[in-house]
């Protein structure tokens, strides 16, 4: 794939850093909706990832690491905050026109760092809300967002590709809006007279399979209504190319100004709609999904170019993960399940978005420092939602009780300096579930299918699940009957931990 213009620029710039600098730089990327098996080194062979197995080759893999939900919304809220998921009421997949649901005041990864001298960073999507209750003034402040919960600089889209409005946000103000064509967004009634894809199907690139028949832009059928706007609507084709020159313009402009640097780069990549750029249309043999993992690929490698470029890579850890496991139709007949062939989006794993077995939250998870963290392959349990406290302690920031209580200092595992990570992980998927040691727990789910809409399978039963994974990954052997006492432990966990968060000693 031949180097985007924007990266030439940067070439040009000596490799020395203006000053020297004690602590790493750290950039989070996170792609959306990739599942275990999706890339090389977890096992894909159908579909080739070479930045992102570049990363593992020079990092550390880990096996068991997680999101904390099944869900983007609900993990994005518990890695930003250090809180699971259910502590705050509303955090299912929100709106796109959805009030900020973090409150203001709440110690978030961003702070933290930002208390530690570090200039912080969103390029990406956020889906974490905007504005007050009833959401954002999309014409004028669209705050408060992410500036007001500890980054320094915030160029987003405000939910998902297929969610309106498909415009994006840079800082407090919709980019590109001309106050002579307003926007407007409703997820309740029809607003302006833009065609529907459910009154005109003929419009639409591919089909929606379920939902996505609201209105149309770009030929896609969106999840909501839009009106006006129109100068500030993205380009589907080209959102990962804009979304990859703004995180390569933050690290450039944060080592020119010699500060460390927190990057949160969210990619847009795999999540539906897939409709890549036409570099990538098909590159993978796998169809649009196919397409999409390859395009997601090619943003990890801006990332490593320009850190490499910039003579930064040294100092910088990288982490790469997925805010879930993966879906192959959500919500468009675009193809994807018919090109999927052998490829196995989950690998071993059981389930994926929206399950609470393993193949919901079991997600790529790789760390890179060079010098620092030495190659490998770690079993280590490690989640998202510890980065608060592990940031804190390895940026030297004290934290409160109350700051990240559900985030546990797993530090040393991430840096593969120890073989032990948290003790045990709840996980959420509309519903608890909860990993120890060997053992996984699903609690008996009062009714629900095992299959859901969208052909995963969700893991709702009447009775109660445990599954010994160090023998049974793919959780295909209920063995509660054989353990009931391994149950009421798991049970009386799962209760405790889903009550009021108690104070982190």
């Amino acid at each position: 794939m031949r180097l985007s213009p924007f990266l030439y620029l940067i070439v040009l710039l000596p490799a020395a850093s203006p000053r020297a600098q004690t602590r790493p730089n750290i950039v989070f990327i996170y792609s959306d909706d990739l599942g275990y098996g999706d890339v090389g080194c977890y096992g894909a062979t159908a579909v080739r990832t070479p930045n992102v197995d570049r990363l593992a080759a020079e990092g550390l893999r880990f096996t068991n690491g997680h999101s904390e939900a099944a869900t983007c919304t609900p993990s994005r809220f518990s890695f930003v905050t250090g809180l699971y998921s259910w502590r705050k009421k509303n955090t299912g997949i929100a709106r796109g026109n959805a009030g900020l649901i973090i409150p203001e005041g709440t110690t978030t990864v961003a702070s933290v760092l930002t208390h530690a001298g570090y200039r912080t960073g969103i390029v990406g999507k956020w889906h974490l809300g905007l504005g007050g209750p009833d959401g954002p003034d999309w014409n004028g402040n669209v705050g408060p967002g992410p500036l007001e919960l500890g980054f320094a600089y915030s160029y987003i889209i405000p939910a998902t590709l297929d969610r309106v409005p498909t415009v994006y946000v840079d800082g407090r103000r919709v980019a590109g809006l001309d106050p002579k064509d307003p926007l407007f967004v409703s997820y309740d009634h029809p607003v302006g007279d833009e065609p529907t894809g459910k009154d005109y199907p003929e419009l639409l690139r591919y089909p929606a399979s379920h939902g996505h028949d609201q209105t149309i832009v770009n030929g896609i059928g969106r999840i909501g209504y839009m009106a006006g706007g129109r100068s500030a609507r993205w380009v589907d084709e080209t959102v990962a190319q804009v979304l990859a020159r703004k995180a390569v313009d933050f690290i450039a402009a944060s080592r020119a100004g010699g500060e460390p640097f927190f990057l949160y780069y969210a990619l847009t990549d795999i999540h539906v709609p897939h409709w890549p750029n036409r570099d990538f249309v098909n590159t993978s043999g796998l169809g649009l999904r196919g397409d999409a993992i390859v395009q997601m690929d090619w943003c990890v490698g801006q990332v490593l170019h320009a850190l490499d470029s910039l003579g930064l890579a040294d100092n910088t850890l990288v982490i790469f993960s997925s805010d879930n496991g993966p879906v192959v139709d959500d919500g468009y007949a675009d193809g994807s399940v018919e090109h999927l062939g052998g490829h196995r989006p989950a690998g071993v794993l059981r389930g994926g978005k929206y399950s609470r077995f393993e193949g919901g939250t079991r997600v790529p998870f790789i760390v890179r420092w060079p010098g620092q963290v030495k190659p490998g392959v770690s079993d280590a349990l490690v989640c998202q939602i510890d980065f608060l406290r592990s940031f804190a302690r390895l940026t030297g920031q004290p934290l409160g009780a109350t700051d990240g209580p559900d985030s546990f200092d797993v530090l040393d595992a991430l840096l593969g300096r120890s073989s032990t990570g948290r003790p045990y992980l709840p996980e959420d998927a509309d519903g608890p579930s909860v990993l120890r040691g060997r053992w996984k727990y699903i609690p008996p789910y009062p009714g629900g299918p095992l299959i859901s809409s969208v052909h995963i399978e969700t893991g709702n039963l009447m009775q109660p699940q445990l599954y010994d994974l160090s023998n049974d990954l793919g959780e295909r052997h209920n063995v509660a009957a054989e353990h009931p006492e391994v149950v009421r432990e798991l049970d009386a966990l799962l209760r405790a931990v889903t009550g009021p968060a108690p104070p982190v000693k």
